[in-house]
């Protein structure tokens, strides 16, 4: 798909910070465990946490697309920095501006613009993962509109370095979906604390942290969106927002794939054995082709959700799953074949292939899982639904 100048020069000023800024501290990160503050604010220097918050709050105003470009760029060098970006532009914050009031949107989304401000999210819980609506997190009545946040929230992104956590809980009376709303929680207030951090796999330097919510007092400027006891409205609308989220979660995909691939192809131009470089093997070209198809379809199917989603919209439902479901999928075999193309190499920390590897593997449980994803979208066409693709016949049109 064509990007616009614009688009094409956000692009390059993402790719040059990441050459620059990201990529010579990345093996270092993943060592220590935590974000390097110079690339954090080389990013932040550059407006790159800008990109999709309003212009009244400091930010470009600007949406998916744009959103997308970044984080695949960023995410072609680092997978753990372009979480810190993915945080700002698609997740709560985004929220925040398009459901919160006006506390909520001063309080907050200036110091995301900046740079200075992170906000994780907790939905998930120990018992309570994919199937949301089983949360236990919950708000007891403390007076008129003020109300005590019980709530323990687990796999909360950098939730250990973050200013406030977005919380999913339920509105005291409410059952499975009908009552579940979310509130904005800064961790400087009492009852708040993190109790652990996971050790993942990959993403070292944005890990998961455990989050305790032991009474903490919420008043009504807190408020995201409350829940409805009477109706699963609420909570829809909170699960229509994450598909701004799958969205980044597939950019990011196919930015650390695109450059395990390139990594792939260079070290594949410099390896020699029997006089001539490994590259002109036909075996590994078909490898190389693989990987390239793979990359592209996703690319597009990605590029089509995230267009769709059009000015301040949210990108649809069907066309998100299958980009995300794409992009995991590509992730994964393009990460592994890099891995074996460089052969005993590639399973050393000396190359950034490794990191690739170990990092994608967790954005494909990130966002839903692929799992979950190819339930939604066999549904989906089991019922008759389609994409926006003319090859697609409606039901009622057979």
């Amino acid at each position: 798909m064509v990007e616009s100048s614009d688009q094409a020069a956000l692009r390059e000023l993402a790719r040059s910070v990441a050459i620059r800024e990201v990529a010579p501290r990345a093996a270092a990160a993943d060592e220590s465990g935590e974000l390097d503050g110079a690339a954090v604010k080389a990013l932040a220097d550059a407006d790159l946490f800008r990109v999709t918050i309003g212009a009244e709050w400091g930010g470009l105003g600007l949406g998916d697309v744009e959103a997308a470009i970044v984080l695949e760029e960023i995410a072609r060098f680092d997978v753990s920095t372009a979480i810190c970006c993915q945080l700002a532009f698609n997740g709560p914050s985004r929220g925040i501006e398009h459901l919160g009031g006006e506390v909520l949107k001063e309080r907050h989304l200036p110091g995301v613009a900046a740079g200075e401000h992170i906000i994780s999210i907790g939905i998930t819980e120990p018992d309570a993962g994919s199937a949301v609506q089983n949360m236990r997190a919950s708000l007891r009545r403390d007076g008129p509109d003020r109300w005590r946040l019980k709530a323990y929230k687990n796999y909360s992104t950098l939730g250990h370095a973050a200013g406030a956590v977005l919380v999913w809980c339920r509105w005291p009376g409410g059952e499975g979906a009908r009552g579940i709303g979310a509130v904005v929680v800064p961790t400087d207030r009492d009852g708040v604390s993190v109790t652990g951090r996971h050790r993942g796999m990959g993403i070292h330097a944005a890990t998961e942290a455990e989050i305790a919510f032991d009474d903490v007092a919420i008043g009504g400027d807190d408020v995201l969106l409350a829940g409805d006891v009477d109706s699963a409205g609420p909570f829809k609308t909170l699960l229509a927002h994450l598909n701004h989220e799958r969205c980044g979660n597939a950019a990011m995909c196919i930015g650390a794939a695109q450059g395990a691939l390139e990594q792939a192809v260079a070290y594949a131009g410099d390896r020699v054995v029997g006089g001539r470089p490994i590259g002109e093997l036909q075996g590994l070209q078909w490898k190389f082709a693989d990987m390239a198809v793979a990359i592209e379809g996703a690319r597009l199917l990605l590029g089509r959700a995230v267009r769709l989603a059009g000015p301040g919209g949210t990108p649809p439902p069907l066309e998100t799953a299958l980009a995300k479901t794409a992009a995991n999928l590509a992730a994964k075999l393009v990460c592994d074949e890099a891995m074996q193309i460089h052969g005993g190499y590639g399973y050393s920390r000396e190359y950034p292939v490794e990191r690739a590897y170990r990092d994608i593997r967790g954005l494909c449980f990130g966002a839903g899982t692929v799992e979950a994803q190819k339930n939604f979208i066999g549904q989906s066409v089991a019922r008759g639904k389609a994409t926006t693709s003319p090859g697609w016949r409606r039901r009622a049109d057979r």
